[in-house]
């Protein structure tokens, strides 16, 4: 980082320069989650995916997912089939962790009127710079390889005044691409998955387990108390089964698993990601050429009767570009743009100081949206605060609850502007799968609705001993249309020509080919979530100080409705530490620490299907201490986050987070002006 200014004769800055540059490189960790997925489908004989002799569906392993076709559990259990999976690729086959990284940004600031020094009117240019190679998660796990991202703006502005900035950003995706669904197509290129599947009960047809179990006529009973005590023998013909399915086989159309590290899955891993992911090129490559420009002025008055007033307007556009990778504009251009304006007052009675505020807000595709504002401060004493407020807040939908359309594999992620009719929610579909006489319900998800929300808030914040400080705060939200997901399937109906009317024809064809889909959806009853939080510091000596924080955040919803809120959020957790700073050390060098102690209750994490699920409870310990030295302008930096190196997950799927140890050398080079 360096910066610098120009002064003009009389001795004033005229113009100011900041240049950015950070460039990192590291081995990430891996996603090496070999556990079932939270919600497997299991079987009576072995209700434990980890027991099951067919396999299970691994967190972190992708192209083994459940298919209700590979299923005997229901309609062949004498054979002693069950459920099988098709054998897939661990996440390390598939992604780069090799993280790179590059920041950049340069800024001019340029000061209207010198000699008024801070209180200067400025105009501010700047751009920044991104580019990176990292494995992210967001619904689903992607890895992004050589995006970049720029941005430039540009900005006037008085200090405590008023300002009005204009900003662009620009990204390019590069050559980034869905690991999951690349494992998922690097499978299937050796045979499709109903190919597979006949392959693999072929094979178990003629093994002799399932002759004698079919010729011994046992009871259902018997036949299952059989298959655990015989486990090992069961272990050992689907493992058989897997790699004859797994085998060229001109009778199924097969063709030989594709072996990660060999010059023929190098071949078609580079086909498969460097092909879009669209109808048109059906790779697995996303292409992103998207921009947004932004615009937002603010002015602040004073006057007599109120301490401040304050006005203000932003609109921006958005301009995604990703050729159907992303959203729905493989074939059409995608423009979506939004404007607010807003405005608000304080006006201090005595120890009470009021604030009024609201705002007005425009969507393209939505309507009109108010939300109006207002707090109390009452300071009864010197260093003791209470707090009240009403606020009101809206959340429009994003692009991606507007126009995502992202096939993901087993589940394709979609946006809802205009509703999705005849959706059979998973519960309902459970519970066919289980009763076949069981009628499906075709629910019609109406289209997405901005989100709405009431927030109470109350808080108390105070110095006792002039050594405890405290700030304590509670909040209770309300919300309306609160945004969240719905996943179902869609069935072919009577009306396809491959459905005979039967049962049989239903249960073995029709479920070959289900779509399952996740679609942007409003809660239709009222949401309500609650917080609490406290935070202390305890300056115990001039050096040295104590600190705490708790806080408790709870999303409550109707216990019948059906969306999914990802919510994402741990219910409890807590820091507690202690730090030191500026301890004098020979002379007017100085040292400076803290150590904190981390606690994160576990909590669901909603993403994709697949990478949904607990994140356990876990703790962790960073640390770290710095020296300085002031004649050498030189500080020396060396800590670690996660110290103890406590191995956990921070979202289900990702990897888990160990210690990173770090060693930092700072040298300030000062101007002798």
């Amino acid at each position: 980082r360096f910066a610098d200014d120009f002064k003009n004769k009389a001795g004033h800055s005229v113009v100011a320069y900041k240049l950015n540059f950070s460039y990192l490189r590291a081995n990430d960790w891996e996603a090496d989650n070999y556990g079932p997925i939270s919600d497997s489908t299991n079987n009576v004989i072995f209700p434990l995916s980890n027991d099951n002799p067919g396999g299970l569906n691994a967190v972190n392993i992708y192209g083994d997912e459940y298919s209700i076709t590979n299923n005997g559990t229901d309609f062949n259990s004498s054979s002693g089939l069950n459920v099988f999976h098709r054998k897939g690729y661990q996440e390390r086959d598939i992604v780069d962790y090799n993280t790179r990284n590059i920041k950049a940004g340069a800024t001019v600031h340029i000061r209207t009127k010198p000699s008024q020094d801070y209180e200067s009117p400025e105009l501010i240019i700047g751009s920044n710079f991104g580019y990176g190679t990292t494995v992210y998660q967001g619904d689903n796990r992607f890895s992004l390889r050589g995006i970049q991202f720029f941005q430039h703006k540009i900005e006037f502005r008085k200090k405590d005044k008023y300002f009005i900035r204009a900003y662009a950003t620009h990204e390019d995706a590069g050559d980034s691409y869905d690991p999951y669904f690349t494992a998922q197509k690097m499978v299937e290129a050796s045979g499709t998955n109903d190919s597979w599947q006949r392959a693999y009960e072929d094979y178990w047809s003629q093994n002799k387990v399932a002759q004698q179990l079919r010729n011994l006529g046992m009871s259902q009973d018997n036949m299952q108390q059989w298959q655990r005590d015989n486990k090992g023998v069961l272990d050992q013909f689907h493992k058989e089964a897997q790699a004859y399915a797994s085998s060229k086989n001109r009778i199924f159309n097969l063709q030989d698993f594709y072996v990660p590290g060999t010059a023929r899955y190098d071949s078609l891993f580079n086909v498969i990601t460097s092909r879009k992911n669209n109808s048109t090129e059906n790779g697995t490559r996303f292409f992103d050429r998207s921009a947004l420009f932004h615009l937002h002025g603010e002015y602040k008055f004073t006057s007599d009767f109120f301490k401040e007033i304050t006005v203000g307007a932003n609109g921006r556009m958005y301009r995604p570009n990703t050729a159907g990778t992303i959203f729905k504009d493989e074939t059409e251009r995608i423009t979506n743009s939004e404007f607010g304006v807003y405005g608000g007052a304080s006006k201090q009675f005595g120890d009470f100081t009021a604030s009024l505020a609201a705002r007005l807000d425009k969507n393209q595709n939505f309507d009109f949206l108010f939300s109006p504002a207002g707090s109390i401060v009452w300071k009864p004493s010197e260093n003791n605060y209470f707090r009240a407020s009403f606020s009101s807040a809206i959340r429009n939908p994003t692009l991606s609850d507007q126009y995502l359309d992202l096939d993901v594999g087993p589940a394709r992620l979609l946006g809802n502007l205009t509703g999705f009719d005849s959706l059979i929610l998973l519960d309902n579909f459970n519970k066919y799968r289980k009763n076949p006489q069981t009628p499906f319900v075709d629910k019609f998800i109406a289209p997405i609705r901005p989100e709405r929300v009431r927030t109470f808030e109350v808080g108390y914040r105070t110095t006792l001993f002039e050594k405890l400080f405290i700030d304590a705060s509670y909040y209770y939200n309300i919300y309306n249309d609160f945004i969240g997901y719905q996943i179902g399937v869609k069935i072919p109906t009577k009306k396809e020509p491959f459905f005979d009317g039967s049962l049989d024809s239903f249960v073995n064809r029709q479920f070959t080919s289900l779509e399952v889909f996740r679609i942007a959806a409003n809660s239709d009853k009222i949401v309500n979530s609650q917080g609490f939080a406290i935070g202390l510091n305890y300056y115990f000596s001039k050096y040295y100080s104590l600190n705490g924080n708790y806080s408790y955040n709870n999303l409550v919803t109707n216990i019948d409705d059906d969306i999914i809120p990802a919510f994402n959020t741990p219910r409890n957790k807590y820091n507690l530490g202690i730090s030191g700073r500026d301890i004098p050390i020979s002379g007017i060098n100085t040292l400076g620490f803290n150590v904190n102690y981390k606690w994160i209750e576990g909590f669901i994490f909603e993403g994709s299907p697949q990478f949904t699920g607990l994140v356990p409870t876990y703790d962790l310990v960073d640390a770290q201490v710095n020296y300085t030295l002031p004649k050498q302008n030189l500080t020396v930096k060396v800590g670690a986050s996660n110290l103890l190196n406590n191995l956990q997950f921070q979202t289900y799927g990702g990897p888990r987070i160990g210690r990173m140890a770090y060693l930092t050398v700072t040298y300030d080079f000062k101007s002798k002006i």
